[in-house]
């Protein structure tokens, strides 16, 4: 086992890294602001009023990552994942190269076991870190932030962002898609009358951010969401074990709760919060509590030396990027190797759709497969996309203008927009609920807009200037 070296840590294994990255660099890049004399509550308000953008409010452009310090705690920090082009810088796999280039070549790098620089606590008491209560309609203070691993390589690995609730100073309460490999694996856990074995790391390294956003089941076999992360990195990630032979956690996350997920579950929906209701959710409205919050039980807390507390407000530009980026590394991994070489040039999913359901496709000149079989194999991978938007390859699927160009003046909405039936709606997305269908007198569906230019046409419809 060797010892965690910080001189070899890069942007892509470590936050701090990464963010010394931003000091003194150019704002249309990002950059990097440090604040003082705000609470956890009033930094979340802060942030959202001053710098956080669509979808959680309508202002444009990239969000600065904010450090708010605070007293007698860590210093709590937002933004550092506010604009896709700085994360793809820190990470040596995508940088300046296309998703659909990128993705089929990845080869996977295993994590490496260290010794940890973590100084446990001497107390477990969640009141000694900065979590913030994002609305006063929420239920209390969330970590927005915590990435949930279980297990340590392949199918026996669990690796996921999560919100969770505080609900004590040594209790959580997780909520959990049915769809998630930790679920899984808690159930099996369960069924055999046993707790799970987890740690939740904060300030976790920038390509375990991007790789836990992908989806295990559309892996390919030769990697999990570790071995991916060091393949982003195109170096391993640092692994430890917990205390008293605990769950594994990332080494360099900045703050790690050791603990246990229990079969016990909770409501979301405590007084006086506005029952059905939970913190605002990634396309910028507030969420809806419904399925109970499985119980985490912590047995011990640790962190870094001068660490500090990674949040997020729900929606904005921070959410949707790592969301976006992980869609986006899952459908390039996740569709059959000869149906991307074949048809797609790149893809992205745009901020509009909270990083998941507006995706952008730019099609390679010549491309034969129809497109409505290629946008429900699309969905089938990510299946919260409503929207595929398809362009050729002289649009700039990163230019939202660009975008709106191409479906402005190489399609005609009424007739080039089509539905992909067979898609479950979404709750999330207030248009595809039951009593907007019922106002509108339709039922929700999924499709694609063919925003390409007709081979015959393209002489006429070819760009003046590229």
């Amino acid at each position: 086992m060797s010892r965690l070296n910080d001189q070899n840590a890069s942007a892509a294994t470590d936050m701090v890294a990464a963010l010394e990255t931003l000091k003194g660099c150019p704002a249309d890049a990002g950059h990097f602001l440090i604040k003082s004399g705000f609470s956890p509550d009033q930094a979340a308000a802060d942030f959202v009023e001053s710098y956080a953008g669509v979808p959680a409010t309508p202002r444009g452009g990239t969000e600065p990552a904010v450090l708010y310090q605070q007293r007698n705690q860590p210093d709590l920090l937002f933004g550092l994942y506010g604009c896709e082009r700085r994360i793809r810088g820190w990470l040596p796999a995508l940088a300046g190269c296309r998703m659909t280039k990128t993705a089929p070549s990845l080869a996977p790098v295993s994590p490496i076991h260290v010794k940890s620089d973590h100084q446990r606590w001497d107390q477990i008491d969640l009141g000694g870190l900065p979590f913030p209560q994002i609305t006063t309609r929420d239920a209390g203070p969330y970590i927005t932030m915590g990435f949930v691993m279980a297990g340590e390589a392949g199918q026996n690995l669990a690796l996921s962002a999560h919100r969770m609730l505080v609900l004590g100073p040594d209790l959580l309460g997780i909520s959990m898609l049915t769809s998630r490999h930790l679920r899984h694996m808690a159930q099996r856990a369960g069924e055999q009358g046993e707790s799970l074995p987890i740690s939740i790391n904060i300030g976790v390294p920038p390509a375990v951010a991007i790789a836990s956003a992908t989806g295990t089941a559309h892996l390919p076999s030769r990697l999990d969401k570790l071995s991916l992360a060091g393949a982003l990195a195109k170096a391993p990630i640092a692994i430890s074990q917990g205390p008293d032979d605990g769950a594994f956690y990332l080494s360099r996350s900045a703050i790690v709760l050791h603990g246990e997920l229990l079969a016990d579950t909770t409501t979301e929906a405590i007084a006086p919060a506005p029952p059905g209701v939970t913190m605002p959710e990634f396309l910028g409205y507030d969420g809806h509590a419904g399925a109970p919050l499985q119980l985490i039980k912590l047995n011990s807390i640790s962190q870094r030396p001068n660490a500090m507390m990674q949040a997020v407000v729900g929606p904005g530009r921070e959410q949707s990027a790592i969301l976006g980026l992980g869609g986006a590394l899952s459908l390039a991994l996740g569709l059959d190797e000869g149906l991307l070489a074949e048809n797609a040039f790149d893809l992205r999913f745009s901020y509009a759709g909270g990083g998941m359901l507006l995706l952008f496709v730019a099609l390679k000149d010549g491309h034969t497969t129809p497109l409505e079989p290629l946008a429900r194999q699309m969905i089938d991978i990510c299946p919260f996309v409503k929207t595929v938007v398809f362009v050729d390859q002289d649009v700039d699927l990163s230019s939202e203008e660009d975008m709106l160009w191409a479906m402005t003046t190489r399609a005609n909405l009424a007739q080039d927009c089509h539905p992909v039936q067979g898609f479950a709606p979404m709750r999330m997305d207030p248009s595809q609920g039951d009593a907007w269908a019922k106002q509108k007198g339709y039922t929700p569906t999924r499709c694609y807009v063919d925003a390409t230019v007709p081979p015959s046409c393209r002489s006429a419809a070819s760009r003046s200037f590229v």
